[in-house]
């Protein structure tokens, strides 16, 4: 049997030669016919001939696949190149390599060639191009084969090339500045944006809340803006920046690369390379609390968008889970929530945040009443810094938005 379940061997015009060359035989022993005789040996007998002239085209041909690359970011082009070897093609090679429809061509429309000789050397060099346009880690494979004979009488199909696999990283876009401090403790992520040299203190504020100590209160900045602004003084870098990636699937709207998932994940991918290129620490947790994020070195870093490569949709319904890391600021990235599970999310990490809350309403209107604003109200109620994004925004816009919105005037630093 063959790929797909088809049986290998005689063709339907080989099975009836054959059949039509014993009939004949038959005919001319009754009739005592030896010219009928031997036609119809003969063409009995040449079916036979093609099927041993397949089969030793099987045997002898090989088959090498090389992607490269073979880790692309969404969008990016992967060519595919095919290498033959073997002895001489005394018929043709049918070739069909697979290929999933998120990474290229259709699946029912694969890369197909027909190899009728190889060059004098016995090789033979076949190329095709990928384009991917849905993240994730996937096959491409397996090559087969089919050795069929001049006369197309006979056929055998093979495996030629095991599947290979294809990692098609989430897109990342470049990002300017961070969000300030929001002064809920000693080395929050924004520490590392108010420390500008050894014994330098920082002009930054921000708005009062309650808690504040009133002598951080900056207070000509305070007559300037007719409200209470607290100074960001300058602290050591200790923590970092603990970002929620939300991947609840009930959470997200929208198909294929366009839907609120991908759009969040594109969003953690450049905030995590944001601040890796700034030297800053950062862990990367899904919403059930599992760490994504491997060391902050290079080799780390393609980890991380390996990791993110293949993170697929969550079954959870709610944002509950284990305490987020003390001491450190937070992003929660994040897809439609509901009014009532703010609470929950609050509950992991009490002293506020930086939220960027996706309106999924925008990826899908057929989806039902948005309630987007009423989320973004009781994450503000709570001390969160909240940004609203809509599925036309990309994630630099939303990244802005985040950096200019938590402090009244902020420019953010590239």
């Amino acid at each position: 049997m063959g790929p797909g379940g088809r049986i290998s061997g005689l063709t339907t015009r080989g099975r009836c030669l054959l059949a039509g060359g014993g009939a004949t035989s038959v005919c001319a022993v009754i009739l005592d016919e030896r010219d009928l005789l031997r036609v119809g040996v003969f063409v009995a007998v040449l079916p036979l001939l093609a099927l041993l002239l397949a089969s030793r085209t099987r045997r002898t041909v090989r088959a090498e696949r090389t992607l490269e690359p073979p880790r692309v970011p969404v969008g990016a082009g992967v060519d595919v190149e095919l290498r033959l070897a073997g002895g001489p093609l005394l018929g043709a090679l049918r070739l069909a390599d697979a290929a999933p429809d998120a990474a290229g061509p259709q699946a029912d429309a694969p890369p197909r060639f027909t190899v009728h000789r190889l060059s004098s050397r016995g090789t033979a060099t076949l190329t095709y191009p990928l384009r991917p346009v849905l993240r994730g880690v996937h096959r491409v494979g397996p090559l087969t084969g089919t050795a069929t004979d001049p006369l197309g009488l006979a056929e055998f199909d093979q495996e030629l090339a095991e599947p290979q696999r294809l990692v098609v990283l989430p897109r990342v876009v470049p990002l300017r500045g961070v969000p300030p401090a929001m002064g809920v403790g000693e080395g929050t992520a924004g520490a590392a944006l108010n420390h500008q040299g050894q014994g330098a203190t920082d002009v930054l504020i921000r708005p009062y809340r309650q808690g504040d100590e009133l002598r951080r209160v900056h207070w000509r900045s305070s007559a300037r803006h007719g409200d209470l602004m607290v100074r960001l003084e300058e602290r050591p870098w200790r923590g970092g920046m603990t970002l929620l990636l939300d991947r609840r699937d009930s959470a997200h709207r929208g198909r294929g690369a366009d839907s609120s998932l991908e759009f969040t994940v594109s969003l953690a991918a450049s905030v995590c390379m944001h601040l890796f290129a700034r030297g800053e620490p950062v862990t990367l947790v899904t919403e059930d609390g599992v760490e994504l994020t491997p060391p902050g070195s290079a080799s780390g870093r393609e980890q991380l968008l390996d990791a993110l490569a293949g993170l697929r949709p969550s079954a959870r319904g709610d944002l509950g889970g284990p305490e987020l890391t003390a001491g450190n600021e937070v992003l929660a990235l994040l897809g439609a929530v509901a009014p009532g599970q703010v609470d929950a999310l609050c509950a992991r990490h009490r002293g506020g945040g930086h939220a960027v809350l996706c309106d999924t309403a925008t990826w899908d209107p057929a989806g039902g009443r948005s309630t987007v604003a009423e989320s973004a109200s009781a994450l503000r109620r709570a001390g969160w810094h909240v940004a609203v994004a809509t599925a036309g925004m990309t994630p630099s816009d939303a990244w802005d938005q985040l950096v200019a919105g938590a402090v009244p005037g902020f420019v953010g630093r590239p």
